[in-house]
């Protein structure tokens, strides 16, 4: 007889096999114990658990237990045998029920982080992984020195930090092209910044980007392609900032925007500075700590291990290349525009 919860049909002819065990000594059989096997994974199924399961065995077995001594221990052994079949079939079917899982969250994520699917049917379906997409979402991006696989210790140990901290609040993390993503409600301000402390101390000195919150079912897709354009940008640009908000940045797509015009500034502008011995690259690298440094002469020269004089001449040259003078705040701006453009559009090593 079953304990109670559990079905009878997990324990269909498993008593008659225990008695023909008692009275023969014989061992089971490869049917039986295949069909064991297969009542454990149809429990798995319907969602039993393998405690009580395990527990109706041994309560059936002794219900059933012989009373001739010598049976016994082929009795026990059945009984061991029958149990180990039945948990094997168990855990059979729960590997494959997580490699479902598993399958139907990455097909889900890589839906919402492409926009593939139907906006609605996508809603629905992210429910199911704690998500409100009727909601304004955020998505914070972290890349490292080596790529993140979906169990792979740094996104567990990641993961782990969250909970303890936040618990439950409707946080996706989840990983894509060797990154670690956090999704994320818009309005919890304090989870994406902690992911990215999180993140970067779990990925020995990579770099996270934080895109903006965006509305709706397509605001996901619009804050990840944000947040590694933030990554991109950096990267082009020689940003060492660990971490990066795409608000802070929207200035480099506008001047991006129109990459004609954007040329046309750079070489119009900087061109002259291929004249100078030794090419262009030492007097853009000196406008560009420049301005990084305030426009401070004798602080860029520090930064650059120059003298304030060879700085000073650096700048000279470069008033007497362009027709631009650095110190100049009406000129300032249009060389600094340039200076950005530049390292945006990787000149001069790369030809406009």
């Amino acid at each position: 007889m079953a304990d109670r919860g559990v079905p009878e049909q997990y324990l269909d002819g498993y008593a008659r096999i225990l008695a023909d065990v008692a009275a023969t000594g014989r061992r089971l059989t490869r049917q039986e114990l295949e069909s064991r096997r297969a009542h454990g994974e149809q429990a798995a199924d319907a969602g039993h658990g393998l405690r009580a399961l395990v527990g109706a065995h041994l309560a059936a077995a002794r219900a059933v237990w012989p009373d001739t001594p010598g049976a016994a221990d082929s009795t026990l052994a059945a009984v061991q045998q029958i149990i180990d079949a039945f948990a094997e079939g168990y855990e059979r079917a729960q590997r494959h029920a997580v490699r479902q899982e598993e399958a139907a969250r990455r097909e889900f994520i890589d839906d919402l982080l492409y926009g593939r699917s139907d906006l609605g049917r996508l809603a629905e379906r992210a429910e199911r992984f704690g998500l409100r997409l009727s909601h304004a979402h955020a998505v914070a991006v972290a890349q490292g020195p080596a790529a993140y696989d979906e169990g792979g210790a740094v996104p567990r140990r990641v993961e782990q930090a969250l909970m303890t901290r936040f618990g439950n609040r409707d946080v996706l993390l989840t990983t894509k092209d060797g990154r670690l993503l956090c999704i994320a409600p818009g309005h919890e301000d304090e989870v994406l910044p902690y992911f990215a402390k999180q993140a970067y101390a779990a990925t020995e000195g990579g770099r996270v980007a934080i895109g903006r919150p965006q509305p709706g079912p397509g605001g996901v897709v619009q804050s990840y392609e944000e947040a590694l354009g933030a990554l991109e940008m950096a990267e082009r640009l020689g940003l060492d900032e660990p971490v990066l908000r795409a608000a802070d940045l929207l200035v480099y797509p506008v001047l991006t925007r129109d990459r004609q015009a954007m040329t046309d500034l750079v070489l119009g502008t900087l061109g002259p500075l291929t004249a100078a011995r030794g090419g262009a690259r030492p007097l853009l690298e000196t406008l560009t700590v420049y301005f990084e440094s305030g426009c401070v002469a004798a602080e860029a020269a520090r930064r650059l291990s120059l003298s304030v004089r060879a700085m000073t001449y650096r700048l000279e040259r470069i008033h007497h290349l362009t027709g631009a003078d650095p110190s100049d705040p009406t000129h300032r701006y249009m060389l600094q525009t340039a200076v950005i453009g530049a390292r945006l559009l990787d000149w001069p090593a790369t030809a406009l």
